[in-house]
């Protein structure tokens, strides 16, 4: 087979026409804004990301698909300014409130989405852009293309790395199927197609939660299973005794979910 001759945007595309979590419209983060807060604030992506970009204090940085400022916040005091989009009423919300609550004066934030103008949005050009765990985009090409145009330095993007966050296991057992979309390894061939040599390097975090019992480790589920139905909620109500494991503390999974996140970089200069 002639490698060559894949057009990996159309795969891209193509993968991403077929995952469960397409249309995932700025009303899906609205409701999930509470509980990904949550997870973030326990997760160790944050701590791997910071570390991989190794700021400078005189960057300008924009962050595109910030979410409640999940890099924003913690980034603020390493760079100069800080532009954060965001197409979720309540994400822009939390993040204002946190700014707030913080003390954080330099994160501009803007409300808007991939697919506006930016020039309309006055977002400019920046140092540093980053796109973490964001790029859930149709089409993968156009929207580095964009994130190019407005950045000096850098680039910096991270996304999935298989199943991502998602429990097969969990989704199936509701009767949904489980299509996480196009990896790391279909991005990574984009880039190289358009002549980007880009770092690689990925985040790394187990998961191995202990709830009380079944009920408390299903509302701990629902965050991957938006507008569950009453038949997907007793479907897994039945499911859950006997997939996950009993321990001295109460009930885990029968193995510790790795999550991993794959993180792209490269200098504008290339």
């Amino acid at each position: 087979m002639d490698l060559s001759g894949i057009d990996w945007n159309e795969v891209w595309r193509e993968t991403q026409a077929k995952t469960t979590f397409r249309g995932r419209d700025p009303k899906f983060w609205d409701r999930r804004a509470p509980s990904f807060v949550r997870h973030s604030k326990t997760s160790e992506y944050v701590d791997q990301f910071l570390r991989i970009m190794d700021a400078k204090p005189h960057w300008s940085v924009l962050d595109i698909g910030c979410a409640a400022g999940t890099l924003a916040v913690p980034l603020a005091g390493s760079v100069r300014r800080i532009t954060a989009l965001d197409a979720s009423e309540v994400m822009v919300s939390l993040l204002d409130e946190r700014c707030r609550r913080e003390g954080v004066s330099n994160i501009r934030i803007v409300k808007g989405r991939w697919e506006d103008d930016w020039d309309e949005l006055a977002i400019g050009v920046h140092d540093v852009a980053i796109a973490s765990r964001s790029l859930m985009v149709p089409d993968f090409r156009s929207s580095v293309e964009k994130l190019c145009a407005h950045a000096r330095e850098r680039v910096y993007l991270s996304t999935l790395v298989g199943d991502g966050p998602h429990d097969r296991n969990i989704l199936e057992a509701c009767g949904r199927h489980h299509h996480p979309g196009a990896d790391y390894i279909c991005a990574l061939n984009i880039l190289y197609q358009m002549g980007i040599f880009a770092n690689l390097s990925f985040t790394y975090q187990e998961e191995d939660p202990i709830y009380e019992n079944p009920a408390v480790a299903l509302d701990g589920f629902r965050w991957m299973l938006d507008q569950m139905t009453a038949q997907e909620e007793e479907r897994l109500t039945a499911f859950l005794p006997t997939y996950l494991v009993p321990c001295g503390w109460g009930w885990k999974l029968p193995r510790p979910k790795v999550v991993r996140w794959a993180v792209l970089w490269w200098e504008k200069r290339q």
